[in-house]
């Protein structure tokens, strides 16, 4: 174990931001959830905005990857579209 203050403040600050990103993206994927089990299109279309915006801000603070956001964002108006 280290003996370092400073190693002992990272590893603190490593461990709170851990569950601050295991929170947000189970949020993220609770909500990828909720709206592919929505069979109904105009409720579909009602969740996709709030998801989108999720999506873009977990993006920004690098909780997960752009790529990644954009793929999901991608997914989920094709599902949205495919609904009758």
């Amino acid at each position: 174990m280290a003996h370092h203050k400073s190693v002992l403040k990272r590893i603190r600050q490593n461990e709170k931001r851990r569950l601050h990103n295991r929170y947000y993206a189970k949020r993220m994927r609770v909500a990828l959830r909720d709206l592919r089990a929505t069979t109904d299109k105009a409720e579909a279309q009602a969740q996709f905005p709030a998801l989108q915006k999720m999506l873009d801000k977990l993006a920004k603070k690098n909780i997960i990857h752009w790529k990644k956001a954009a793929n999901l964002k991608s997914g989920a108006a094709k599902y949205i579209a495919k609904l009758g």
